[in-house]
């Protein structure tokens, strides 16, 4: 699947510049999708992130909302 597609226009963020545009922003108005398998999800993950494994992404895309900028990892 190309998931990118569905995240256009895409800017790449190291962590330094991810950690700044979220600390900018109420946390209501970004997605911070972690597209990683449960197991590592359960080790660790960004506070507040939705869990949507990358090979589930395409059958559960209507979980993003659209209206609000995303941050993927």
């Amino acid at each position: 699947m190309r998931w990118r597609q569905f995240f256009t226009p895409i800017k790449a963020f190291n962590v330094g510049e991810a950690r700044e545009y979220i600390a900018g922003r109420n946390p209501e108005d970004v997605t911070i999708l972690d597209v990683r398998q449960p197991k590592e999800y359960r080790k660790g993950h960004l506070p507040g992130a939705k869990l949507i494994p990358l090979p589930e992404l395409g059958d559960r895309f209507h979980e993003v909302d659209p209206n609000k900028p995303a941050i993927v990892y």
